[in-house]
């Protein structure tokens, strides 16, 4: 009636191990992003970790400016971030999955 569940879990095992794989893999995937003319610089893993901000002095005499485009260069990075994530994990989770009629989620 199942067919091969044996053959069903190792399969699962093994989805369930490359999307792991996958996690760390996005933790050295760098994303750069540049707000205010270049004067911001933020950059970002693929997994929406900040690893670091560079500032230009120009933009040190105005903390609410600052705020503003440090806000607005913080969110374009991790919405990319947030898609590239996306992308390779549901990549990762579909590559690894058994064959199982009616479970085609992953389209």
């Amino acid at each position: 009636m199942f067919g091969d569940l044996s053959g069903m879990m190792d399969k699962l095992k093994q989805a369930q191990q490359k999307v792991e794989e996958t996690k760390q893999r996005l933790h050295t995937v760098l994303i750069d992003e540049s707000g205010a003319d270049g004067k911001i610089k933020v950059t970002v893993t693929a997994n929406r970790e900040v690893k670091a901000i560079t500032v230009d002095q120009s933009l040190l005499q105005d903390a609410e400016e600052l705020e503003d485009y440090l806000i607005v260069t913080l969110n374009n990075a991790l919405k990319r971030a947030g898609e590239i994530n996306e992308q390779e994990m549901a990549v990762a989770a579909k590559s690894g999955m058994p064959n199982i009629p009616g479970m085609d989620m992953f389209k």
